[in-house]
């Protein structure tokens, strides 16, 4: 089934039917943004980081800097933003590497994943199938983990399907991880299958993401060397992995009906318990959420005031306060320590 998918975008048949104010959202600032920052055959730049503790994103602000990499330092995030010129519709970034997934135009619309090193320059540049969706490097820029669109360009789509790969940023590529062995309750899953959303401990082999198959999903742990994926929750996306290890943070779904609303959710897992975090009603959170410390989360929102705005909030991970606005005109925080 997913290479018969794969096949209807290689033969340019992209057209969806959404239906849903949310998912319509998400498309919409998807479209915007990838055709605002589409490349036709222009020079790359070099891009490089200032020294210190930054909060590195994707400017969405309106002008000649719009979907260029930008960083402001953590200390003050109000602070003149330093801009690297560099065009991606999803960023992350570590004092080590940057790793830039961006749309370019042409002909054909293409789509491409490059991953620089400290001084500006590339090391790696390849191929994606489709949209760009999720990336993360690992703590010690050892690992850089992406996840894009093979049909699709929203998670609150139906029949979505999506490519995760990760590999070492000098050595192995560990493929895709739909070829690792999924278990599920000490079964293997050999249904078709997606995986998305990638975040990695400090030990260079686990990793935690999504699965889905059959229409279940789950928070899974990954083992690199082992190639497995192991189910440890259901109904968590995207997972984040909190700095000390001990949380993981992710989306979950809490709608009643078949258009989906996302909120964040925190997992201690010491104690099992979940706390889910105090985000509006209003709002559903359609992102990969990042840590700004061991206590506070980051996440981004589209503006449906402002189509290809978005804006960067934070929020207390033990849910004792509501969310407030920690970045305007932004999109994929990545905080750089």
């Amino acid at each position: 089934m997913k290479a018969v998918r794969r096949n209807w975008l290689l033969a340019g048949i992209t057209v969806l039917v959404l239906g849903g104010a949310v998912a319509y959202a998400g498309v919409a600032i998807a479209g915007y943004q990838s055709r605002a920052t589409a490349t036709v055959g222009a020079a790359t730049p070099r891009p490089t980081l200032p020294s210190g503790p930054l909060l590195v994103f994707r400017d969405t602000s309106p002008g000649a800097h719009y979907g260029q990499v930008a960083s402001v330092p953590l200390a003050d995030p109000s602070a003149a933003r330093t801009s690297t010129g560099l065009l991606c519709d999803r960023v992350y970034a570590t004092h080590e590497n940057l790793m830039c997934l961006r749309t370019q135009s042409g002909t054909v619309t293409s789509f491409d994943a490059t991953l620089y090193d400290v001084a500006g320059d590339q090391l790696k540049s390849w191929p994606l199938p489709g949209f760009p969706s999720r990336t993360r490097i690992s703590p010690d820029s050892s690992l850089v983990a992406q996840t894009s669109f093979v049909t699709g360009s929203s998670y609150g789509a139906a029949g979505f399907s999506t490519q995760t790969t990760i590999s070492a940023v000098n050595g192995i590529d560990y493929g895709n991880l739909e070829a690792f062995t999924l278990l599920v309750d000490g079964q293997k899953v050999t249904a078709d299958r997606e995986i998305w959303g990638v975040t990695f401990a400090s030990d260079d082999n686990t990793f935690f993401a999504t699965a889905m198959s059959g229409g279940r999903i789950w928070l899974v742990r990954g083992n690199l060397r082992g190639r497995t994926l192991v189910a440890v929750k259901d109904g968590a996306e995207c997972p984040s992995l909190s700095p000390d290890g001990t949380r993981v943070a992710y989306k979950k779904n809490i709608s009643t009906t078949a258009t989906k609303h996302w909120t964040l959710a925190v997992l201690d897992f010491a104690t099992g318990v979940e706390k889910e975090l105090p985000i509006p009603a209003s709002v559903s959170v359609d992102d990969q959420a990042e840590w700004l410390d061991d206590g506070t989360l980051l996440y981004g929102l589209a503006d449906p005031a402002a189509p290809g705005n978005s804006n960067v909030y934070a929020v207390k991970a033990d849910g004792s306060a509501a969310p407030r606005l920690f970045l305007a005109h932004a999109w994929s925080p990545s905080v750089v320590r």
